[in-house]
């Protein structure tokens, strides 16, 4: 029985309970949850409901406690439940009840965890987005891993995702790195506010050997050949790079198209029907004031040109005309400041930014060895890359390790421990369970045992305290499936595989698999490997969330 199975039953229960002593059905609720109580003594799982519910009937809770323990005991796989303190219901499950959740497991496979918890919520998510100026330093990375592993999640619990990576192929940023191009490629050094590193050396190179003639151009020209080639490989190699870690997104969208289609005057067209829009000074502002911005934006300057306000206030909308009820975007640490412009942006539309915009902060990252920050790439010259995280501590580990802590908490990455082929390197714990359930199986085919079919089976066999810790481990994945999609934080799912791993090698420890030499396979035997492979998919199907492989082998 999993935890939603039971909920639904204390909900049936408490229906029951209401229309035997002619209570208020309406006040019940259309659904219920319980949960694991933190103290294993006090049972299986818990449930509040007679205490939310007292109250509204004019029942004294453990009164209502106790009806709804006496309907409960009557229910098939409830073992016993117990009232504690004001009216806390701690329920137990019978062995064969709760067994049968390994069943539930196996024949749902990669269904399993997944829910339409989301379903209907139509969600844009933008992650990564650096610019075409250099490789995706660590930074990116970051969000690369959770930004991935959470369109993944709202994915898995029924939203209509599409991920977007922004791509600023225009503005200041762009001309800076043509123009050290230019200079790499005439044996300069790179302007005061330019680029420097390897790769734009690189870059140089490739553009003259796409335009060998680039350098018998004024240099006005030459630069436009640079900017315009340079991002074009630049861009390449990021994408090329991303997808070698795992991330491919949905739409790449150039910050260009929205000049060249006009969509920066169809914003302010639509920020004057909103009336937010006002002159200043020869400059045309947006009163982001109004909704609690420190000041009003910029959107074009007294010269004519657009703002890079501008330019966001224009791929909101766009977003939003393209049918998201739900724009999140993520950025780094040095963005915080723009959560409260883009949240007022968002209402001079006439939005409830509450509900259409979401922006997600992440902190920095540092890679470390013996203490001590590992030195700065000698390729991009100024940051660490996602090329230089990888090579370190390959992709498993660099995701699992991005993707493991709460996105708004500074992280340092021991190049040490995530190579580390020991217990204390939480990839490698989590993959082991993988690998060695896959063994077992293994094993299991080579002496002949087999699951059978569910007729073969028999949960009620399961009632070691280790198999029954496992088995609750086991249930409470669809709800941190469904938590850390709601919440934003995939590091709920890494840290529960974690706790999941050591449920199953403190049962591995201590019940016996696999028949020992000569021993006969017993029904014992079928159950346990059930249970093993049940293990095998939640960590399988786990792992798969965070974009991390779940090896047969290590």
């Amino acid at each position: 029985m999993t935890p939603a199975e039971l909920a639904e039953v204390v909900l049936s229960a408490a229906h029951a309970v209401f229309t035997e002593r002619g209570l208020d059905r309406s006040a019940l609720p259309e659904e219920t949850v319980v949960e694991r109580p933190r103290n294993p003594e006090h049972g299986d799982y818990a449930s509040t409901l007679a205490l939310q519910l007292s109250k509204k009937v004019g029942v004294p809770p453990r009164e209502l406690a106790t009806a709804l323990a006496e309907q409960l005991g009557r229910a098939p796989g409830i073992k016993s439940v117990e009232i504690a303190g004001p009216g806390f219901l701690n329920i137990r499950l019978d062995a064969a009840s709760a067994g049968q959740l390994a069943r539930t497991i196996v024949e749902a496979g990669e269904a399993y965890g997944r829910s339409d918890r989301l379903a209907g919520q139509r969600i844009n998510l933008e992650f990564v987005s650096a610019n075409p100026t250099g490789p995706v330093h660590i930074g990116g990375v970051r969000w690369a891993a959770v930004g991935d592993a959470l369109s993944r999640l709202l994915r898995a619990t029924g939203a209509d995702v599409g991920t977007e990576y922004y791509f600023n192929d225009a503005g200041s940023q762009i001309d800076r790195f043509a123009r050290s191009l230019l200079a790499a490629a005439k044996g300069e050094p790179a302007p005061e506010d330019g680029y420097a590193g390897a790769y734009i050396t690189e870059i140089a190179d490739a553009v003259r050997g796409i335009r060998p003639d680039v350098l018998e151009l004024d240099d006005a020209a030459a630069q436009e050949v640079f900017r315009v080639e340079g991002v074009t490989l630049m861009f390449a190699e990021i994408k090329s790079s991303l997808l070698s870690f795992g991330v491919e997104f949905d739409t790449y969208f150039n910050e260009k198209d929205l000049h060249d289609r006009g969509e920066l005057d169809l914003a302010l067209e639509r920020l004057r029907e909103q009336g937010r829009v006002f002159e200043s000074d020869g400059a045309t502002w947006l009163r982001t004031t109004d909704f609690g911005d420190d000041k009003d934006r910029v959107l074009r300057k007294s010269n004519g040109e657009w703002t890079y306000f501008a330019a966001d206030c224009a791929y909101y909308l766009d977003k939003r005309e393209r049918g998201f009820e739900r724009v999140v975007i993520m950025l780094g640490a040095d963005h915080h400041g723009y959560i409260g412009r883009m949240k007022a942006m968002a209402a001079c539309f006439g939005d409830d930014p509450e509900r259409s915009l979401e922006i997600l902060i992440g902190q920095m990252v540092n890679l470390v060895r013996d203490g001590a920050p590992v030195r700065m790439s000698k390729r991009a010259g100024t940051v660490v890359t996602l090329e230089d995280l990888v090579d370190a501590i390959g992709v498993d580990a660099s995701r699992y390790a991005l993707a493991r802590y709460s996105s708004d908490s500074p992280i340092d990455i021991d190049v040490e421990l995530w190579t580390r082929a020991s217990r204390d390197n939480p990839v490698y714990y989590v993959q082991y369970v993988a690998a060695r359930t896959a063994s077992v199986g293994r094993n299991a085919a080579e002496v002949g045992l087999t699951r059978g079919d569910a007729a073969a089976f028999h949960p009620e066999l399961l009632g070691h305290e280790k198999e029954n810790e496992l088995l609750k481990a086991l249930a409470e994945f669809p709800a941190v499936v469904a938590a850390a999609a709601e919440l934003r934080g995939p590091h709920r799912v890494a840290r529960y595989l974690e706790e999941l791993a050591g449920a199953y090698h403190r049962f591995y420890d201590e019940c016996r698999i696999l028949p020992r030499g000569d021993e006969e396979t017993t029904d014992l035997h079928r159950a346990r490997l059930w249970l093993n492979d049940a293990t095998r998919t939640v960590i399988a199907n786990g792992l798969r969330l965070l974009g991390v492989s779940a090896p047969e082998r290590m």
